[in-house]
């Protein structure tokens, strides 16, 4: 007994030196963290943003926690995460860089490319070629009715049957970036990309998890036969397949010439080549700018077309509210436009607390220090990895008149209008905030007024409806649901 007591005080003791001397001064509070682990073996990461929540309970809304060795902050809260991504947005503009995201993307792309010269130029590339190809054009809105309208007669194959909605909801949704970046689409039943979509949304989900934290942690396990090998062939199998099209475009295309994204920074190449050695743009980075198109452009804006329809199945009276508006405002057009938003308050809040009552990204992409800052009191060191925790955004009590419930009054005013809310960031903000808001936005509604001129969308069993828990990972999904397909007159 004697010994079995020493040696648990000398690994608290030695867990305490070790805390002692890791800890930066002035760091933000947190849980205790083991040696080697930190606090790892605390989080459930089947859904951790409930840890993240009792952790704050505790010591408040800026607090850190040690994902193994590498020291983290959580910020939670209105107040906290406008200065960190809003008024000092600058100063946590920066990436973490883990295992993971090196192996991947090594430090090159849009999404965890860190802060500085090559991320700027390849930020405003993009935004200006996505305007060139339509991105708050009518052209653009014409691409996604186009889309639509395939969308809604694969779906009539199947009305009046049980049904899940998912694939072609993320095929239809992945058309739309894929139009822009490759300069095509990809069918329903073309079951290569259908398995491509499958390893991505397995990577979202797995990226999230235990073993991705623990390999980013302890990169000694990278050649262990663990789980997240998984994760690792995935990227390979999905790179091996956009590297394809990458090649087809460098022999097929004619300079000055652009048919899509590719092809413009192809040209882009050329161009910087010529007049500047110390160009950022090349191949490379090519390629992964197309990946972080290719996998935000899929996966959020298909999981909120999926929230989409479990909502309205789950919410008749919500779903019936919505179609009356639509059909008011189309009047004997096939579809309501874009530009019509703006007399659909209904429709749109109902949008909006889709977003905000799944919390599509509840944890947006980690941020990281430029440089030492002063957060609520606390400093934080240069590098240090930053996790904005948007949920507590979406569910404050403070800020909602119906936080805990699926409520379109929450952005609606007392005559109905539509009300702006400042704790509603499904895209994030500043200067990292998601490039493809606008694009999102426009296809989420286009598709789902689409979807409702021409279905109504029932419960399979009224004694047993879907369970709407989220399934945690990048972005949160619904489990898979099935519904009934009417077809309207």
């Amino acid at each position: 007994m004697e010994l079995s007591t020493a040696l648990l005080l000398g690994f608290v003791l030695l867990a305490y030196l070790w805390w002692k001397m890791s800890h930066p001064k002035g760091f933000p509070p947190g849980p205790f963290p083991l040696p080697v682990f930190g606090n790892l073996l605390e989080i459930d990461f089947t859904n951790p943003l409930l840890s993240l929540k009792k952790f704050s309970d505790v010591h408040g809304p800026v607090y850190s926690i040690y994902l193994g060795f590498m020291p983290a902050v959580v910020v939670r809260g209105l107040k906290d995460l406008k200065e960190v991504l809003v008024t000092r947005g600058v100063e946590f503009a920066d990436r973490p860089q883990n295992r993971l995201s090196e192996l991947i993307s090594g430090r090159k792309g849009l999404v965890v490319a860190p802060y500085g010269r090559r991320w700027k130029e390849h930020r405003r590339f993009t935004l200006s070629t996505l305007r060139n190809f339509g991105l708050g054009k009518r052209s653009m809105e014409e691409r996604i009715c186009e889309e639509s309208a395939h969308l809604i007669e694969e779906l009539k194959k199947n009305k009046d049957s049980l049904y899940d909605p998912h694939y072609v909801l993320e095929n239809a949704a992945s058309n739309i970036i894929c139009s822009i970046v490759f300069g095509r689409r990809y069918e329903y039943d073309d079951l290569t990309f259908q398995n491509i979509l499958n390893l991505l949304r397995e990577n979202t989900k797995m990226a999230t998890q235990l073993w991705a934290q623990l390999y980013n942690a302890f990169g000694f396990i990278r050649h262990l036969p663990l789980p997240h090998q998984k994760i690792l062939r995935n990227v390979k199998t999905i790179f091996e397949y956009l590297r394809k099209d990458l090649e087809e475009h460098k022999r097929t295309r004619v300079p000055e010439q652009p048919r899509d994204y590719i092809d413009c920074y192809l040209d882009e190449m050329d161009k910087e080549q010529r007049d500047d050695n110390k160009s950022t743009f090349e191949e490379e980075n090519l390629f992964l700018c197309v990946v972080d198109l290719f996998v935000a452009g899929t996966e959020t804006t298909s999981a909120s077309l999926d929230w989409c329809l479990l909502y309205m199945m789950l919410c008749p009276d919500i779903q019936e509210k919505c179609r009356e508006e639509i059909d008011k405002i189309r009047g004997k057009r096939d579809h309501v436009d874009y530009e019509d938003r703006v007399n659909m308050p209904y429709t749109q809040a109902v949008l909006q607390e889709v977003q905000r009552f799944s919390s599509v990204v509840p944890l947006g992409v980690a941020h990281a220090t430029i440089k030492d800052v002063q957060l609520n009191g606390f400093t934080i060191p240069k590098g240090t990895t930053i996790i904005t925790d948007l949920t507590s955004l979406h569910y404050d009590e403070s800020q909602w008149k119906y936080p805990y419930d699926f409520n379109p009054e929450n952005f609606l005013d007392k005559n109905g209008e539509l009300q702006k809310v400042d704790s509603f960031l499904p895209f994030s903000a500043g200067p990292r905030v998601c490039l493809g808001e606008n694009l999102a936005r426009m296809e989420i509604f286009l598709f789902f007024t689409s979807l409702l001129r021409h279905f109504e969308f029932r419960l399979p069993d009224l004694k047993s409806p879907p369970d709407a828990t989220p399934v945690f990972g990048i972005s949160q999904v619904p489990k898979r649901f099935k519904m009934w397909l009417v077809q309207r007159a």
